[in-house]
């Protein structure tokens, strides 16, 4: 349990960040909502593109993916720095503890989650996910699930599934969840 001035802190900066797998919702998501409640929208993926003027897997190609890794904790640093956004990070960006340190202090993080089946279904066409390219990207998909969940677990404050209902309805009840946790929180740290 954070101390009440962290936690004081973290609820005063206005700000969501969602983190989940590739194709569990995160930027759809985080459009609505950002929306719904009057907040700026960012994707981290996207303003990577637009700070570098090329594409991810152009990224991933020339410097890997410790470099775009590199790149990605900047991003999301300077994007935290703001209040009252909402973040839709790309699914990796858990796996370095500074990202996870600054996502946990600067505002409140919610894991979308997705069964692996789902995922699949959702990403086995697009071609900008350099990860996927691969002769197996079912099986690539479960190594990373294995991999990063416990990650998104331990840094979440809050954990949703996205199965099949609707964005509107999953928003909705997003939104009473948020509620109902800085309700909790506050009134805990009283």
């Amino acid at each position: 349990m954070p101390h009440s001035e962290n936690l004081t802190a973290k609820f005063a900066t206005g700000n969501l960040i969602l983190v989940g797998m590739m194709g569990s919702g995160k930027s759809t998501m985080g459009r609505i909502l950002a929306r719904h409640l009057d907040k700026a929208f960012f994707d981290s993926d996207i303003e990577i593109q637009a700070r570098t003027g090329v594409s991810i897997p152009h990224i991933f190609d020339v410097e890997g993916e410790p470099g775009f890794r590199q790149r990605e904790a900047i991003e999301i640093a300077t994007i935290l720095q703001r209040q009252q956004t909402v973040l839709a990070t790309g699914g990796g960006a858990v796996l370095l503890e500074q990202n996870r340190r600054v996502m946990q202090a600067q505002g409140i993080v919610i894991y979308l989650q997705a069964n692996v089946h789902d995922l699949w279904q959702r990403t086995r066409h697009d071609k900008n996910r350099p990860l996927l390219q691969t002769a197996d990207p079912l099986g690539k998909l479960n190594e990373l699930f294995v991999q990063r969940d416990p990650l998104y677990l331990d840094v979440a404050d809050i954990v949703v599934q996205t199965g099949r209902q609707s964005v509107q309805s999953l928003m909705l009840h997003l939104v009473e969840k948020i509620h109902a946790f800085q309700s909790e929180q506050l009134g805990a740290a009283i």
